[in-house]
């Protein structure tokens, strides 16, 4: 199968990079005061008072106070680069093709690289919020099996419910091997090593 050319996706307009703002914000004032106070010193209407909104407008963004400190905000599915997966692309290759659209959310994270970062050392010092980020990406399973389909067609040798569970153990794999690793090291690095140690055990 030969590569697909990039899909290009319509930039977010003021009313998304205004939400989008917000939420940011609301990621940055979790962290900031979690990092001095610690994750159980912190309540909702601290973060709200340091980011200068209200509670009403923190809940429509976040469920709870560890989903701001771990910036739970929606898979950017409609990417260009999950688009060009979906039209069978970049490499013509699923399995490579699943390691770099994997790589770009490392790379390109809803929140931002140096936010997930931070969110991740936080969650190093609070184990809860590892296992809540981990939980948060299984709910978005069925977005991710959406994409899979889509790019498999319905004569697929194999199911796309399958794929996404072998692309939800990578995840879990990369974000345990960087913990592991003290957060050293980038996402993408780590996905590799992951992607790495899945091939050799399919292969034994």
């Amino acid at each position: 199968m030969s590569a697909a050319p990039a899909v290009p996706v319509a930039e977010p307009g003021l009313r998304a990079r205004q939400k989008r703002a917000r939420q940011q914000a609301l990621v940055d004032a979790a962290h900031l005061l979690v990092a001095r106070d610690g994750l159980d010193a912190v309540t909702v209407e601290a973060i709200c008072e340091q980011a200068g909104v209200s509670t009403r407008t923190f809940f429509n963004y976040f469920a709870t106070k560890d989903d701001a400190v771990l910036g739970h905000m929606p898979l950017p599915m409609g990417t260009a680069a999950s688009e060009q997966f979906v039209a069978g692309g970049p490499t013509g290759h699923l399995a490579q093709d699943l390691e770099l659209l994997l790589a770009q959310f490392f790379d390109e994270p809803p929140m931002g690289r140096d936010r997930m970062e931070l969110a991740l050392a936080l969650a190093r010092q609070e184990p809860r919020l590892l296992t809540k980020h981990l939980a948060w990406m299984e709910r978005h399973r069925g977005e991710l099996v959406d994409v899979i389909s889509r790019r498999l067609g319905p004569d697929a040798p194999y199911r796309a419910e399958t794929v996404a569970g072998v692309v939800m153990c990578l995840m879990h794999a990369t974000f345990t091997r960087w913990d592991a690793a003290d957060g050293q090291g980038s996402g993408r690095e780590h996905l590799a090593a992951a992607m790495a140690e899945l091939r050799s055990i399919v292969t034994d």
